[in-house]
C-alpha cells in the first residue's frame, strides 16, 4: 500500500518495511535482559558476571552510535545497511554457540554496535518523506523502534521457555535479522545521501560532530530535551522492578518480566505525533511528551502502590518519550541531507548519555529515599526539560552568545547543498 508520507519516486511499502527493520533490530539490543539468569546457568557462574552481556550489549551500541552512524552521510546506504545486517546476522550466530560467557559478551559487542541500522534508517526517512510529512514519516518508523524494544524482553523470554536454552533466542535473533537482508537493502537508496558532498574522510566525519553541536541551534535543544526525558525515562524503568519485588506489592519475576507490556498503547498512540509535529510543529510536541511524562511521576509519586496508577503511568511516560524522540528528530533533520546522520549521531548520543546518568542517579535514589525519591528526582528532571525552551528561546534572542541554527562561517562544503525539501 503507498503511503501519503513518502515522495512518489520512493517504492511502495517503503514505510512498513522501514518500521519493521528497526523493531527487528533494535530487539537485539534488549533481547538479553530476560536472559540473564539462563546464562548464569547455562556456564555456571553468578548472575552479576553474566550480567556483562548486558553491559557489553550497552557498549556496543554507544561505540556504534559515534564510529558507524556518522558513515551514513558518505557511504552508499544500500550497501551499509547490507553490511550491517550481514555482520549483526554472524555476530548472532557467533553468541548462539559461544562456549564461554566471554566470547558471548564479544558477540554481543558486536552485534550491538552493528546493530544501530534504525539510526540510519530515521534519518534516510526523513529525506524520502513528502514536503510536510517527515513527521507522519519519522512517527510511523519510530513507532517500530518502541516496539521493538517493548516487546523483545517478552519474545525472547517465551522463546527461551519453550525451547529450554537461552540459545534460542539468539538464534531466532540471527534469522530474523538476516532475512531482512533479503529485504531491507531493496528499498534504500542506491546511492548517498548527497552525491554533490564531497567524499570526506572517515576520521574528518567523527572530528565534524563537537562543530555540528556549536554551530546548530536546533540539534542543541533536541539533545538538551532528549537527554533529560530520556534520563527519567531510564531513572523509571532501572528501577521499577526493585519497586514490584517490595513489599506491599511482592511481585515475581514473570509478572514484573510482563510489565512492559503496559507500555505499549501509548507507545502505539505516540505514532500520531508525527502528524501534530508536521502540523505544529516540534516545540508544541514537545511541550505535550514532557506534559504527559511529567503526570506520569505524579502518579507514581502520589499512586506508587497501585498496579492500575502504574500501568497508567506507564502508558503516559511511554508516549512522552517516544513522542518527545518523534519531535526531537523532525526538528534535526531539517538540516541539509548530508548533515543529518551525524546530527543523528550528536543527537542519539546525548539520549544515551542522558539515559545512562538517569539510571545511576535513580539507582542512588532508590536506596536513599525508596520508590519516592525516585518519582521525586524523575520530576524534577522534566522539570528541567520544560526550562530547556524557555532557555533556548532567550539565547535565541542573543545571538551574539552562541551559535544560530545556520551560522554563516559553516565549511563551504555545508553550504555548498541545498536544503532537502523535506
Amino acid at each position: 500500500m503507498t503511503t501519503a508520507a513518502t515522495r512518489p519516486d520512493v517504492k511502495r511499502g517503503t514505510i512498513p518495511v522501514f518500521a519493521t527493520a528497526t523493531a527487528v533490530t533494535v530487539s537485539n539490543i534488549y533481547f538479553t535482559q530476560p536472559l540473564l539468569e539462563q546464562i548464569a546457568r547455562g556456564f555456571g557462574i553468578s548472575t552479576s558476571a553474566a550480567g556483562l552481556v548486558t553491559t557489553a550489549a550497552q557498549i556496543g551500541y554507544a561505540l556504534g552510535i559515534v564510529a558507524i552512524v556518522p558513515l551514513a552521510d558518505r557511504a552508499r546506504l544500500r550497501r551499509l545497511s547490507s553490511v550491517l545486517l550481514a555482520v549483526t546476522s554472524a555476530a548472532l550466530l557467533a553468541g548462539a554457540f559461544a562456549p564461554s560467557v566471554a566470547l558471548l559478551g564479544m558477540a554481543t559487542l558486536v552485534l550491538s554496535a552493528s546493530t544501530v541500522l534504525p539510526q540510519v534508517i530515521m534519518p534516510t526517512v526523513a529525506s524520502m518523506a513528502a514536503p510536510g510529512r517527515a513527521g507522519r514519516a519519522l512517527g510511523a518508523v519510530g513507532t517500530g523502534l518502541t516496539m521493538g524494544a517493548l516487546l523483545s524482553r517478552t519474545a525472547s523470554g517465551l522463546i527461551t521457555e519453550a525451547a529450554g536454552t537461552w540459545r534460542a533466542g539468539y538464534l531466532v535473533a540471527a534469522l530474523a535479522t538476516a532475512a531482512l537482508l533479503l529485504v531491507l537493502p531493496r528499498y534504500m537508496p542506491p546511492g548517498r545521501p548527497s552525491e554533490s558532498a564531497p567524499a570526506d574522510g572517515y576520521f574528518r566525519l567523527l572530528a565534524s560532530l563537537p562543530g555540528l553541536l556549536v554551530r546548530h541551534a536546533p540539534l542543541r535543544l533536541s539533545a538538551a530535551l532528549g537527554a533529560t526525558v530520556f534520563a527519567a525515562f531510564s531513572a523509571f524503568w532501572s528501577t521499577l522492578a526493585f519497586h514490584l519485588a517490595a513489599p506491599p506489592i511482592g511481585l515475581g519475576p514473570a509478572v514484573i518480566g510482563l510489565f512492559g507490556l503496559f507500555s505499549v498503547p501509548g507507545a502505539l498512540a505516540a505514532r500520531y505525533s508525527g502528524r501534530l509535529a508536521d502540523r505544529w510543529g516540534p516545540d508544541a510536541v514537545n511541550a505535550l511528551a514532557v506534559a504527559s511524562a511529567l503526570l506520569a511521576f505524579a502518579l507514581f509519586g502520589l499512586a506508587g502502590q497501585s498496579l492500575v496508577a502504574l500501568a497508567v503511568g506507564c502508558n503516559l511516560l511511554g508516549y512522552g518519550t517516544t513522542s518527545g524522540q518523534i519531535a526531537n528528530q523532525a526538528r534535526i533533520f531539517t538540516a541539509r541531507p548530508e548533515l543529518r546522520a551525524r546530527m543523528n549521531t550528536v543527537y542519539m548520543f546525548a539520549v544515551f548519555a542522558g539515559g545512562a546518568a538517569g539510571a545511576a542517579v535513580a539507582g542512588v535514589l532508590f536506596s536513599a529515599f525508596g520508590w519516592h525519591g525516585v518519582a521525586a528526582g524523575g520530576g524534577a528532571l522534566l522539570l528541567l526539560a520544560g526550562l530547556v525552551p524557555a532557555g533556548h528561546a532567550v539565547r535565541g534572542r542573543h545571538p551574539g552568545r552562541g551559535a544560530t541554527a545556520e551560522a554563516p562561517h559553516e565549511h563551504a562544503h555545508d553550504a555548498a547543498v541545498p536544503a532537502d525539501r523535506a
